[in-house]
């Protein structure tokens, strides 16, 4: 979508957003979008890139509350679970946990690394870590806020977690879980070089990885309070889509998106399956994935997401906040693998989300409730999207989602002018195809 192909009956769209449009500039108005949120048990939180720091400082300020006023007691992120769940050890103070949040974050050296070794993470962390000894004191892991990875890109770290805990469980698993890392020992930890001979050659691992998600279900299902227990299912879960994912990936298509945005839901479902009726989940992602892809083109193209599948399934209430900046700075690279830069984001195209977001709100970061918006709302326009790999200079050319904003999301935060995140120094990103 052309960012400058304004909506039909601009005036009346942003005659719309004027009304709607709430101003940020007291933190005390972030309790609109609580009261909002109501008795939903799962609230997305979404970002327009994943380098910029104002989107990670006000969702840790929303989660805070969430978790303080309703009682959210899952943190679930777009990042890898081993790495996460070294994480989660700190800030529910496990046996043999880290010292600091900082140094809890080290397993976090896959490129993006910033994404999640970053101190705004940090700080985060430590005040979840706070809250947790302060309010639960000694109680089990489900009596305390819990911070996972619910993405699927460490395959053989997840498969190595897994021998090591049935190894230390002395389990009679171990013996099929050997047997499908040694099927995926040929390819020398290479996802591309596993792709092509599975998805090209037909010499996958999907049969052994099949049966030893079988066996790791049995053995979950006979240990439902052990959190050692569902650290290994979800490596497991994580290794089975891994495979499907680098397995379809080389075919082409929306197949290994689906995949991927699948095994983030299931991650989810099953985090919440442990901490039982309790459960109350807070998910940060792109917008990509927390966005409704029926209120897109991304549902022409075949293409699912979080979004849409939390809100297809009845059992859950879902709230989903988008995220965007008119301009200012992100960290990104260059190319997949390049070293991180600190780059200008440039003012929002005319006639996109951004332009009409910051003529609203006169340059002030803001929200609107998009649950309260007419059908004027549900005309598509241009919304920015900024991955890890950037380009200011060629935004223009595919940064653009033609968006039904009031189908896409139920609330939005606007923050006018951002800056970059700042990576944690001791961690250095070490880039992987995928």
């Amino acid at each position: 979508m052309n960012p400058n192909d304004r909506p039909t009956g601009q005036n009346a769209y942003l005659k719309e957003l004027n009304a709607l449009f709430i101003p940020l500039d007291k933190t005390d108005n972030l309790d609109r979008m609580v009261e909002a949120i109501g008795d939903a048990d799962i609230v997305l939180l979404g970002e327009a890139s994943h380098g910029t720091s104002d989107f990670y400082r006000v969702r840790a300020e929303l989660s805070k509350r969430l978790i303080i006023s309703k009682g959210f007691n899952i943190i679930g992120v777009e990042g890898d679970w081993p790495a996460a769940y070294r994480l989660n050890r700190y800030v529910k103070g496990m046996a043999g946990a880290d010292s600091s949040a900082a140094g809890a974050l080290g397993d976090f050296t896959r490129w993006p690394a910033w994404m999640w070794a970053n101190t705004d993470i940090r700080d985060f962390a430590e005040w979840i870590k706070a809250h947790n000894a302060a309010i639960h004191g000694g109680g089990s892991g489900r009596q305390k806020v819990g911070f996972y990875g619910i993405d699927m890109y460490s395959l053989w770290e997840s498969m190595e977690a897994i021998i090591g805990y049935l190894e230390k469980t002395e389990s009679p698993q171990l013996e099929q879980a050997r047997r499908t890392y040694a099927c995926f020992d040929p390819y020398g930890r290479d996802h591309q070089t596993y792709g092509i001979a599975a998805g090209l050659l037909s010499e996958s691992c999907e049969d052994e990885v099949i049966e030893l998600l079988k066996q790791m279900q049995s053995r979950r299902m006979a240990h439902p309070d052990n959190e050692e227990e569902l650290n290994a299912e979800v490596n497991m879960l994580v290794t089975s889509s891994s495979e499907a994912y680098y397995r379809t990936m080389v075919r082409g298509g929306p197949q290994s998106w689906n995949v991927r945005d699948r095994h983030m839901v299931d991650s989810l479902k099953r985090i919440m399956a442990y901490y039982g009726s309790s459960a109350k989940a807070i998910v940060w992602e792109h917008n990509t994935h927390i966005g409704d892809a029926r209120a897109t083109d991304m549902a022409q193209e075949g293409m699912v997401n979080v979004g849409q599948l939390l809100r297809e399934d009845p059992e859950h209430r879902v709230f989903a906040v988008g995220f965007g900046t008119y301009q200012g700075e992100v960290l990104a690279g260059s190319s997949w693998g390049a070293p991180v830069e600190k780059m200008t984001v440039p003012p929002g195209q005319p006639g996109s989300w951004e332009e009409y977001m910051h003529r609203a709100g006169r340059g002030r970061d803001g929200m609107v409730l998009l649950s309260e918006a007419s059908s004027v709302l549900q005309t598509a326009i241009g919304h920015r999207a900024i991955g890890v790999v950037y380009d200011p200079n060629r935004e223009r050319f595919g940064n653009y989602v033609p968006s039904s904003m009031k189908d896409r999301y139920d609330a939005f935060v606007h923050l006018d002018r951002t800056t970059a995140l700042q990576p944690l120094p001791a961690l250095q990103p070490v880039a992987e195809e995928v």
